[in-house]
C-alpha cells in the first residue's frame, strides 16, 4: 500500500482530502508535514481522523517549507525519501489581503523547496500540487488548463505568488510524475455545509447577517460576472480519483465550477436563505469600495476589501480536461446555488464562534 506525504495539514481540504484517500483506501500511512506551531492542532486534527479510520497511521513530522530539506533533520528527511510515493502540497498563504513578502516566501519559496524534495524521493508515483484557478489574474474571457499565461496584471499578491510558484511545478513536468490541480473558490461540503473558516463566499453571509436588521439589503454593483465556488467534497473526491489515474499525469486540471451561477443570482439567494426576503436597491460598487476602504467598517461586515475585485471579473473557466479525466468516476460537483440553504444553516449555527472568522484587516 502506497504512502502519502502532505503539507498543508491540519487545514481544512488537507485534513479532508486524507478522510477521503483513508476512505478509498488509497494509503495505509500518510506523514503530515506541519510548523511547530500548529503541531497541537495537527495532533488533534490526526486523533479526529483516527477515530474513523482506525486501521490507519498519520505520522506528524515538524519542519518549515522555506528552508532546505524543508528544515527536517537529516535521518527523518532520508526515511522519507524511502518511504513516500505521493506528496501533496496544499501548503500556502490562501488569504487575498497578504502582504507580498509574506505570500513571496511560502507560497514561492515554499514550493521550490517542496519541488526539490520531490526530485529526491526514490519512487515517486505521482506529485499533487495544489494552484488556484486565479493564476489567471486580471485575465478575462476564456481560460483554459492548458494556458500559463502571464496577466497584465493580479488582484492581490495570492494571486500573483501562486502564479509564480505553478511555474516552478510546470518546469518538473518533465521530470516528475506531476498533476497539477487548479481549485475555484473551495466552500463547506455540499450536503452537510461542513466547513472550518468564514472566507470566500462566507463573507458575503457575514455581511447579510449584520445587515438584516434594515428595512431592505441592497444589491452591490451592477454586473453579469459569475462567480466560480465548488464544494469541499467535489475537490477531495476528484482529487483523491485523479491521484492514481495515469491519464492524470502531467495534466493542469480545473477543478472548478462547470456550470457557475452569476454573481447577482448567488447574492441574491443568499439574502433570501438568511432574511427570507429578496434584495431590493442597489449601490453603485464605486461606493462599496470607498466604504471598504475604511477599517471599522470592513470589520464591523465582516467583509475583505479584495472580496470586491470577484463580483465584476468576466471570466470563465474550461473544464474540458477534467470533464475527460473525471468522465468514468461518480464525481461531480454539486450545484452552488441549490446547496445555499445548507451552507446557511451551518453558518447561523457557527457564525458566534470567533475560529471560524477570518481576522479582517
Amino acid at each position: 500500500m502506497a504512502t502519502g506525504f502532505f503539507t498543508g495539514f491540519p487545514g481544512f481540504i488537507a485534513s479532508q482530502i486524507i478522510r477521503t484517500a483513508f476512505k478509498h483506501e488509497k494509503y495505509d500511512k500518510v506523514y503530515t508535514f506541519v510548523l511547530i506551531t500548529e503541531k497541537q492542532r495537527a495532533e488533534a486534527e490526526a486523533e479526529l481522523i483516527l477515530k474513523d479510520y482506525p486501521d490507519k497511521e498519520i505520522t506528524i513530522i515538524v519542519g518549515d517549507i522555506t528552508f532546505p530539506n524543508l528544515d527536517i533533520n537529516d535521518d527523518q528527511f532520508e526515511q522519507l525519501l524511502n518511504d513516500v510515493d505521493f506528496v501533496w502540497h496544499l501548503a500556502a498563504i490562501y488569504d487575498l489581503a497578504v502582504p507580498k513578502k509574506a505570500a513571496w516566501k511560502v507560497n514561492v519559496q515554499g514550493t521550490s523547496m517542496v519541488n526539490a524534495f520531490v526530485r529526491q524521493i526514490k519512487n515517486i508515483q505521482r506529485y499533487m500540487y495544489f494552484s488556484t484557478a486565479y493564476v489567471a489574474g486580471t485575465r478575462e474571457g476564456i481560460l483554459r488548463e492548458t494556458e500559463l499565461i502571464r496577466p497584465t496584471s493580479f488582484k492581490n499578491f495570492y494571486e500573483e505568488t501562486k502564479f509564480e510558484a505553478e511555474i516552478l511545478v510546470e518546469e518538473l513536468k518533465t521530470i516528475v510524475p506531476i498533476t497539477i490541480i487548479r481549485p475555484g473558490i473551495v466552500r463547506g461540503h455540499s450536503q452537510t455545509g461542513e466547513t472550518v473558516k468564514f472566507d470566500g463566499p462566507y463573507f458575503f453571509l457575514n455581511m447579510i447577517d449584520r445587515l438584516k436588521w434594515l428595512p431592505i439589503i441592497p444589491y452591490i454593483g451592477q454586473s453579469d460576472a459569475r462567480l466560480n465556488v465548488v464544494p469541499i467534497d467535489y475537490i477531495t473526491e476528484g482529487v483523491a480519483y485523479l491521484s492514481t489515474l495515469s491519464e492524470a499525469i502531467g495534466q493542469t486540471v480545473h477543478m472548478t465550477d462547470p456550470n457557475p451561477h452569476p454573481v447577482q443570482e448567488i447574492y441574491r439567494a443568499m439574502v433570501r436563505s438568511v432574511t427570507g426576503n429578496k434584495p431590493k436597491g442597489r449601490i453603485p460598487l464605486s461606493l462599496a469600495r470607498k466604504s471598504m476602504s475604511i477599517l471599522p467598517i470592513r470589520k464591523a461586515l465582516g467583509v475583505e476589501y479584495e472580496t470586491l475585485d470577484y463580483l465584476t471579473w468576466n471570466a470563465s473557466f474550461d473544464t474540458k480536461i477534467a470533464e475527460r479525466l473525471l468522465a468514468e468516476s461518480s464525481v461531480q460537483c454539486a450545484d452552488f446555488v441549490g446547496s445555499i440553504p445548507t451552507m446557511v444553516e451551518f453558518y447561523k449555527e457557527h457564525k458566534r464562534n470567533k475560529g471560524f472568522q477570518v481576522q479582517i484587516k
